[in-house]
């Protein structure tokens, strides 16, 4: 009896708790339905600009599912590729191929490269058998007693160039910088959400509020106070990501610290202004997989370019995806302040709508 008593109160609470009851069914179906459309989403075919292949060649290649743009003689590759977004460049000239790849996302470089060496090279044995069919029909006919040997075609070779990483770059190289920004988000967001929320429960917040404080004064108060310490904790992630686990950095120190730490004030704020919205640090957690999860699946692990355009539009309302393409573009590609200032100024009107929403939360929600 004891424990049907205990089964009874326990599903009286949680029946009576809402929120926790709702979050609990409905988080799961969420991120299921993410990941669905994120894994079900046909990639986006790699893009080729192509100069001086036969038409037979361009044909085999559009085959494979590569979009061909065709180009005359091109002078600056990287300059053509960043402009027209192409994944790689493919130059003939007599015997001379080569083949320069944006490697940005070192996976479609290698299916791209594996695809282009697949289409040059039963181009070339189609060649090469008319060539030897001409050959021996043209020998047999002046020799018809004398045997033809014929020697062993040699495959082509590719001279591959590539603008980003090397032909050693894994995908943990692209991955590495995101999972730096996405740890100092996440821990950033947990411990402002639960600090603040224990200042509500144990009541400083209320005696705190007994004296002539305004309300945007403690929005700034715990700002500055909690984001001291995000600062020591993002300087510390990057330092020991870089220095010590040796992850590639290409570009700037200096650019990584201030995206982490634009990425930390926003994951403060955030976790602020959930946090109005708790009543436990119960509740506090279970804001993570609507709130933290999905900012994983469209920080730039997966391209989003394959993705439903509904989806699309989810991503560029995530910080981690403007974060995540700056730190990809600083320590992967090696870029400078210039191309990622726009990132970072998203970045920062994410942190004055959460500083407005904190404002109003807490006037709405706490009363104070």
């Amino acid at each position: 009896m004891r424990t049907i008593a205990l089964v009874k109160r326990i599903c009286i609470q949680m029946v009576r708790d809402k929120r926790t009851l709702a979050l609990m069914m409905v988080a799961p179906l969420v991120i299921l339905t993410l990941l669905h459309y994120l894994l079900s989403a046909d990639s986006a075919s790699p893009k080729l600009g192509i100069y001086g292949a036969e038409e037979s060649l361009i044909e085999q290649i559009k085959d494979k599912d590569i979009e061909v743009v065709r180009y005359d003689k091109p002078t600056n590759t990287k300059q053509i590729i960043s402009k027209d977004n192409l994944d790689g460049i493919l130059q003939i000239e007599g015997d001379s191929i080569r083949l320069t790849l944006n490697n940005d996302q070192p996976s479609i470089s290698k299916i791209l490269q594996t695809k282009v060496a697949q289409a040059i090279s039963v181009e070339n044995a189609k060649t090469r058998a008319n060539h030897l069919n001409e050959f021996v029909h043209d020998i047999q006919s002046k020799l018809p007693n004398v045997p033809v040997s014929i020697d062993q075609m040699n495959a082509p070779e590719i001279e591959t160039a590539y603008i980003y990483g090397s032909s050693d770059t894994t995908f943990f190289d692209q991955l590495s910088p995101i999972l730096v920004g996405f740890f100092v988000f996440f821990f950033v967001f947990l411990i402002s959400g639960i600090g603040l929320l224990r200042e509500r429960t144990t009541g400083t917040l209320d005696r705190l509020m007994a004296t002539p404080i305004q309300r945007r004064d403690i929005v700034f108060g715990y700002l500055i106070g909690y984001g001291l310490f995000a600062i020591v904790q993002t300087l510390i992630v990057v330092l020991y990501s870089v220095k010590v686990l040796d992850i590639m950095l290409i570009g700037s120190l200096w650019n990584v610290v201030l995206i982490n730490l634009s990425l930390a004030l926003v994951a403060l704020l955030l976790g602020i202004l959930l946090s109005a919205f708790a009543n436990s640090e119960f509740q506090m957690m279970q804001f993570i997989p609507i709130a933290i999860i999905p900012q994983v699946f469209f920080a730039g692990i997966l391209p989003i370019e394959g993705m439903p355009a509904w989806m699309q539009i989810i991503a560029k309302c995530m910080p981690m995806y403007y974060g995540g393409n700056a730190l990809v573009d600083v320590m992967y590609k090696g870029l400078g302040f210039e191309s990622i200032k726009n990132d970072l100024l998203v970045l920062l009107g994410f942190a004055f709508i959460f500083i407005v929403l904190n404002i109003f939360a807490l006037k709405k929600y706490r009363k104070i």
